[in-house]
């Protein structure tokens, strides 16, 4: 097993470093409007990923176990996947992104958030948050002005913060990634890397 991630944030201002203006910072798994999700609707197996645009734990597992997930549960249709945004430092580089994928639109969430993974290293090597975030946000269709819409929206930060705070006392969510399937957290609520064996068996478990 992997080291467990960073503490969660539950909340954040945005700062001027990012442009953005930042500051320190019914059923429990029933899909809610506010949930991004991808797979099967109607499937019988839920699984939730509680994860964070700046969680290196997160951006590890999107690498190098989420494909053959994809692979085997969401393409197929076997599973309705949810990812529910949390934060971790530094809080307001997963805030902006957040926001910046959801303004990119339902139909390239994912897709933007899969490039702030893959970008976390360079914007944590070079210190250039906005500037790559800005590149990622072009990449969808975002001009500048409507970027800096999107990152400084006091309405949809609060929004997220409100998400965060619900969404993680649900399954008492402290670290990320964490993952629940059918209402079971794998592992524990501390969070940490999961193995595609780890989830095939939750999932088969669940299947029962």
């Amino acid at each position: 097993m992997r080291p467990m991630t960073r503490r969660l944030l539950t909340a954040v201002a945005l700062t001027a470093s990012l442009g953005l203006g930042l500051s320190a910072c019914s059923k429990k798994d029933a899909v809610s409007a506010d949930d991004m999700s991808r797979g099967n609707p109607d499937s019988k197996i839920t699984v939730i990923e509680y994860a964070s645009a700046s969680c290196s734990h997160c951006a590890r597992w999107n690498e190098e176990v989420f494909p053959a997930f994809k692979a085997k549960y969401i393409d197929t249709g076997k599973v309705n996947f949810v990812y529910r945004e949390m934060l971790t430092p530094p809080a307001q580089v997963a805030a902006a992104s957040f926001l910046m994928a959801r303004c990119a639109g339902k139909d390239k969430y994912f897709e933007v958030v899969d490039s702030v993974y893959r970008a976390q290293e360079e914007m944590f090597t070079t210190g250039q948050f906005r500037e790559v975030l800005l590149r990622i946000g072009q990449s969808a269709g975002l001009d500048e002005a409507k970027f800096n819409a999107c990152v400084t929206d006091e309405k949809a930060l609060k929004a997220l913060n409100d998400r965060v705070e619900k969404n993680a006392k649900l399954f008492n969510v402290q670290g990320t990634p964490t993952f629940i399937v059918n209402g079971k957290v794998v592992g524990d609520a501390a969070g940490g890397e999961r193995s595609l064996a780890e989830l095939d068996a939750a999932i088969a478990a669940a299947s029962k």
